[in-house]
């Protein structure tokens, strides 16, 4: 079983920068796939980046890409989403989520492949 558990959410200005944090635990490793996802109460989950396990290759959703970068350290227990030239927009609980099965295409971040999931760190630009 794997388990995600997120930090460095917080309160940051517009224009400012937050870096999250997740950490990857459990006995079972393998994932095809982990990624940050976002979502305000009452709206759905928005994928925000996501990069494969195979081959590194990352990708993130047209309204961060420029903004965001997602990493891995090498040890590969921690996942990082640094986030730059923030907006009120990307206001929203962020969670990590690892997809431990299929994935029909990388890039488009779909919420439903992805089954597990951490508790989520909160994220809120205002100035």
């Amino acid at each position: 079983q794997l388990n995600l558990m997120e930090s460095g959410g917080g309160l940051v200005q517009p224009g400012g920068s937050l870096r999250l944090a997740c950490r990857i635990s459990g006995s079972t490793m393998d994932y095809a796939a982990i990624g940050w996802f976002r979502h305000t109460p009452g709206k759905a989950y928005e994928g925000v980046s996501c990069v494969v396990s195979e081959d590194g290759s990352t990708y993130y959703a047209d309204s961060v890409k420029g903004r965001f970068t997602i990493s891995r350290d090498s040890s590969k227990n921690m996942l990082f989403l640094q986030m730059n030239s923030l907006k009120p927009e990307d206001t929203a609980t962020y969670c990590c989520a690892a997809a431990t099965g299929r994935v029909s295409d990388y890039a488009l971040i779909i919420t439903s492949e992805y089954d597990v999931w951490g508790q989520g760190t909160q994220v809120t630009v205002s100035p």
